[in-house]
């Protein structure tokens, strides 16, 4: 008898993957990467409901951002490219067969999983990248662009501005990816239920403005800033593997 939980984390067309994972230098450039990659990935991974999902997030943003819907343009638009190219790189490291951090493997390592639903594997790559890449990103942004990091400033208000968007982009797929990896519906009542009512775009993603200001504060050369991000890294691992708990296959629940 087959198992009925793969673990194995990696895909026939890895190598074809990696090769399109783009390292972009503008947000005109992200885009284009993105759909290469989803254009390779099958429903049987795990990876393409949290890389569509990001991509629907790209999308809106890159939209608003080139029809100046912003006070500082220019500054989310960069921020949109260190944010992305921190997905890219722990997906390049991963299928190198490099180190990713540990909240990105948590979610990486699971991709074939056929007991865990689509919407976990959506949240759990949006936990990685929200609570561990987005302070890094915001810290780059604004040293790349001489601002400094500041509830209140323009580009904070920014930032939160597009949180009515993205919180329509997660319920929806609440809504749409509450299947297995197979299609076959979730029991109506299991503990995911629980676990995604927990989970709060907006409130995450202050709490890495929040976390990019305490960086910005204690400095990039400070050994102190390698410990903080090891601390991010750890406390999103841990969200990331309970997000990950698979719903026990009907053939497991009638054993």
């Amino acid at each position: 008898m087959p198992p009925l939980y793969d673990y194995g984390g990696m895909s026939p067309y890895d190598a074809a993957l990696l090769a399109v994972i783009p390292s972009p230098r503008t947000i005109d450039e992200v885009l284009p990467g993105m759909q290469a990659m989803d254009a390779l990935f099958t429903d049987g991974d795990g990876l393409r409901w949290f890389h569509r999902l990001y991509l629907e997030v790209t999308q809106a943003v890159a939209t608003r951002t080139s029809s100046g819907g912003f006070t500082n343009s220019a500054w989310l638009a960069a921020l949109d490219v260190q944010f992305a190219n921190l997905y890219f790189d722990a997906l390049r490291a991963y299928l190198s067969g490099g180190r990713a951090s540990g909240c990105w493997s948590a979610m990486f390592d699971r991709r074939t999983d056929a007991a865990v639903a689509r919407i976990q594997f959506a949240l759990a790559g949006m936990n990685a990248h929200i609570n561990h890449d987005l302070p890094l990103a915001i810290v780059a942004t604004c040293r790349e662009t001489s601002v400094v990091p500041r509830h209140g400033s323009p580009e904070y208000a920014d930032y939160t501005s597009v949180n009515s968007t993205l919180n329509t982009l997660i319920d929806r797929a609440k809504q749409e990816l509450m299947v297995r990896l197979l299609g076959d519906p979730l029991p109506p009542i299991s503990h995911l239920e629980d676990r995604l009512a927990a989970w709060g775009l907006a409130s995450a993603r202050e709490s890495a403005w929040t976390n990019a200001e305490v960086l910005w504060g204690i400095g990039a050369v400070s050994p102190l800033a390698t410990r903080f991000e090891d601390t991010l890294d750890g406390l999103a691992s841990l969200a990331g593997k309970t997000l990950m708990v698979p719903v026990p296959l009907a053939a497991v629940q009638a054993a």
